[in-house]
């Protein structure tokens, strides 16, 4: 499927990944993909297991360098950055895209609070001048610790945990810590929230809880969502736009509705060849 205009705001791309290939000797991983993440989506990076989804997330967050391609992430004040071009740690202090990981990676014997005002290192160390002013207390740092510690309070009302601000985020229930790592990512106020299987592992009213804080976070806040994610339920619920990538070649384009009813998708999860699609399809009631 040719790449398509799944929203309106596509026509105003957060990111714009052109001919990106990553090989790996002589493995490739992804093979010429080009998409565009609408500025405002949810835009989801699906595949059968080994498609490659994670290694994209790792070129565009930094963590590889695509051995061909461009990838570009565009600030809606102009600003723009080339990913590829970028050191590692600039993808995110520079150009605000942040990410979660398969595994939670919560600092578990720090508390829920803590968790979040560590996201924001950067900001209070800037405060401080980089010497002892935090030590110190002075004006300048406590304004901004003040500011901090207002921040990361306000995202856990909004997943519901002020309540256990002062607990060991080791202590919280699973659902609970993926919601408190989406919530460290936004305490970065990235413009690109890039999340790599937020749903894994949750149980439905958890399911439920995630889909009403990815919507919350595209809706109110400035930020656009690109998620990998293996439960279809989550992507054809809270998706603008879905990618398909399949052997690290992209296979399909478009929105949630297109992408349920294609058939190069459906032979790609289910390995079936493309005569016995349509028994596919009626089997899965498409």
């Amino acid at each position: 499927m040719a790449d398509t205009l799944a929203s309106p705001r596509m026509a105003d791309p957060v990111l714009t990944v052109d001919h990106v290939t990553m090989r790996f000797g002589g493995l490739v991983a992804v093979n010429d993909l080009s998409f565009r993440a609408g500025r405002g989506d949810i835009t989801a990076l699906i595949g059968p297991n080994g498609a490659g989804k994670t290694t994209v997330f790792n070129c565009i967050t930094g963590f590889y360098k695509p051995t061909e391609g461009m990838m570009t992430l565009r600030h809606r004040d102009g600003a723009e950055f080339l990913l590829e071009q970028l050191p590692g740690y600039a993808v995110n202090r520079r150009a605000h895209v942040a990410r979660t990981f398969q595994n939670i990676r919560l600092f578990t014997g720090m508390t829920v609070l803590e968790n979040l005002l560590v996201a924001q290192h950067n900001p209070l160390m800037l405060a401080s001048g980089y010497t002892i002013a935090g030590l110190l207390g002075l004006p300048t740092y406590r304004r901004a610790e003040k500011a901090a510690i207002e921040k990361a309070k306000a995202w856990l009302e909004r997943i519901h945990l002020i309540h256990r601000a002062d607990d060991p985020a080791g202590d919280l229930p699973y659902g609970d810590q993926r919601r408190l790592e989406i919530a460290r990512a936004m305490c970065t106020d990235p413009v690109l929230l890039c999340l790599d299987e937020p749903a894994a592992g949750l149980n439905p009213r958890e399911s439920l809880l995630l889909n009403d804080l990815l919507r919350a976070i595209r809706d109110d806040h400035d930020t656009s969502v690109l998620l990998i994610e293996h439960d279809m339920s989550v992507v054809m619920e809270i998706s603008d736009h879905v990618v398909v990538l399949d052997y690290g070649t992209k296979i399909a384009d478009g929105t949630p509705s297109e992408i349920q009813s294609d058939q190069s998708v459906i032979a790609a999860y289910l390995g079936v060849e493309d005569e016995e699609v349509e028994q596919v399809e009626a089997e899965v009631g498409v």
